[in-house]
């Protein structure tokens, strides 16, 4: 009763907040702030244009509609309004400040085509000549588990995203958990997914829906409701009214366009759509259908639907221009990149599994500069022989491999590693640190590598080391797991990660008893600035001047090699920067190698 007297007569705070992100207020910053409302008591309202919605209810928050430009009040009433009006002030404006627009507004290539044209969007450029093939998916019912096992099948996937957009894995899992506020069955969530739609129908949010119907999607499928799409095995565009943002990742190599007609250039789709490089409109209008080729310009904004002889060859010479350069830096691939003062800049990869490892051979990488153990097995625990034959199948792709022992923790779990809970668990148990508190797992780990190398000159290397002695401990520890298996590891180099921020106070310390150095610089910009890389409201900027310092310093007191394996290492804007300062080893991804070369050339 205290509670709800508080609530209904307290003392009642408003302030009014502005829109200024130029997509709007949208799932990812309303997913952080309506989390951050659940930590007061207080009640608190978003009120505009007349409607009053509960500010800690993400559904609520985003059928506003909120575009930039456009303002609410935040009324909160309650012991704590005065707390609650100062904290979620703050994050809005920081929402809105680190809000980057999410698409781009490409200048549009001229197009000189003969037959009409319709001008669209344009989500993702390029140039696609090949027929429309309507959308259709045929759900297969095959039930298997539970929807409370689905549920937790599905958290678990969205809490690891290893896709190429994290944010999205974790605004989605934030807009999971508000849906099951209110059901517990399958039949309960299509409901709520439905009504949530319903709500934000007509808004500028409306291309959001497809998140909701993503989430729902993903239950159905945990629980063995596959939905079957035939796609063409020939060259088509694909036109739909939206796409799942889940779908985007399963589109075949035969799909060479999407035309989208009710999605939006901020939706996750169009997101992923951008990230996969393939040619995508939105066009509103409806388009008759045919069996001919179309003419998708996404490089133009337009699509031609009845294309003359001359249009479809004036596109092929386009499409063969575009493929001729894509094709040289392909056939560059396997050549040793080098400066234009002959440096030579070696480009490894990194790599997750067996797949990954070929993908990287396929890619021109020129070794394995990170194996990421802890996504062999996402999802059950490896037995020793397991882990074995998966090492063995990746070593065998390189002369040259670095294993990271498993790093766990802070931002990455396994549901078969019990971690405690920890108030920073980014400054808790992780990396290094399981050799103390998990010693069986690193022990099984450590033979399954040592037996899998079987003699081949092998880089072992251990994660967030922040001492000499903590170095030594895990190498002796190493050691000892080589003595009892009998395993000889005169094959194997032993080094560290350069994550925190005080090895680089040890240089000397550490270049005695270390082979070699890798610089992770994704970790090391986080400690440095004492920000923590996934916070929702808190932005780091990837190429900090302190950053780039300690990488310098770092190279200069190294008497040991060095390479680094962060995302800065595919950052074209940096790689220039890393070359000068003495990196002169090179880790990215596989899809990233051909044009990490080609960038290295130019330096």
């Amino acid at each position: 009763m205290i509670g709800l007297f508080d609530r209904l007569f307290g003392k009642s705070r408003t302030v009014v907040l502005h829109v200024s992100a130029a997509s709007g207020f949208h799932l990812r910053p309303a997913a952080v702030f309506a989390t951050e409302a659940k930590k007061f008591s207080a009640h608190i309202e978003a009120e505009t244009r007349g409607k009053s919605v509960d500010a800690k209810d993400l559904n609520a928050l985003l059928s506003l509609g909120l575009e930039c430009g456009d303002h609410f009040d935040l009324v909160c009433k309650g012991k704590d309004a005065e707390s609650a009006i100062e904290a979620l002030t703050r994050t809005f404006e920081t929402l809105m400040a680190k809000e980057q627009p999410e698409h781009f507004t490409p200048q549009k290539a001229d197009a000189d085509y003969q037959a009409s044209a319709l001008e669209g969007e344009i989500i993702s450029q390029g140039i696609a000549v090949a027929p429309l093939w309507r959308y259709d998916a045929q759900t297969q019912q095959e039930h298997s588990r539970s929807f409370a096992e689905a549920v937790e099948s599905v958290q678990k996937t969205l809490a690891n995203p290893d896709g190429k957009e994290r944010t999205i894995a974790l605004a989605q899992n934030t807009l999971l958990k508000t849906l099951l506020e209110r059901a517990n069955s399958l039949e309960e969530m299509e409901q709520a997914v439905k009504e949530a739609c319903q709500t934000l129908h007509g808004t500028a949010m409306e291309a959001k829906c497809s998140d909701y119907r993503d989430l729902l999607r993903r239950i159905q499928t945990a629980m063995g409701y596959n939905t079957v799409i035939a796609y063409p095995d020939t060259p088509f565009i694909l036109e739909a009214d939206d796409l799942l943002p889940s779908e985007v990742e399963t589109l075949p190599a035969s799909c060479q366009g999407v035309i989208l007609h009710k999605s939006s250039l901020a939706s996750h789709t169009a997101i992923l759509l951008r990230a996969e490089g393939i040619a995508s409109l939105i066009l509103p209008q409806p388009l008759p259908e045919s069996d001919t080729p179309v003419i998708l310009d996404a490089a133009a904004g337009i699509l031609v639907p009845t294309p003359t002889p001359d249009d479809i060859t004036a596109a092929q010479k386009k499409l063969k221009t575009l493929h001729h350069a894509a094709e040289d830096l392909q056939k560059r691939r396997f050549d040793p990149a080098y400066t234009k003062e002959g440096i030579h800049v070696a480009v490894l990869a990194n790599v997750t599994d067996v797949a990954s490892a070929q993908k990287a051979k396929e890619s021109g990488a020129e070794g394995i500069g990170l194996l990421r153990t802890e996504f062999l097995f996402k999802h059950t625990k490896p037995d020793y022989q397991t882990q074995k034959e998966a090492y063995q199948a990746i070593f065998a792709h390189f002369e040259e491999v670095t294993v990271r022992t498993l790093d766990v923790g802070g931002d990455k779990a396994l549901p078969y590693v019990d971690l405690p809970s920890e108030n920073n668990p980014f400054l808790g148990i992780r990396g290094v640190r399981l050799f103390q508190s998990h010693p069986a797992l690193i022990e099984e780990q450590l033979r399954a590598i040592f037996e899998a190398a079987k003699g081949k000159p092998l880089k072992v290397m251990f994660p967030m080391v922040a001492t000499p002695d903590e170095f030594l401990s895990a190498k002796a520890f190493a050691k000892e797991v080589a003595k009892k298996y009998r395993c000889n590891i005169d094959n194997i180099a032993f080094g560290m990660m350069v994550e925190v921020p005080s090895v680089l106070f040890m240089m000397d310390a550490f270049n005695e008893i270390v082979d070699f150095y890798s610089i992770g610089s994704n970790d090391l910009n986080q400690y440095l600035h004492a920000v923590e890389r996934t916070h929702p409201t808190l932005s780091l900027n990837p190429r900090s001047e302190a950053l780039f310092a300690a990488i310098e310093y770092c190279v200069r007191h190294a008497e040991k090699p060095v390479s680094l394996c962060g995302e800065l290492a595919a950052d074209e804007v940096a790689i220039a920067r890393l070359v000068k300062c003495g990196v002169h080893i090179l880790s990215v991804s596989p899809q990233a190698v051909a044009n990490t070369k080609e960038r290295i050339r130019h330096v």
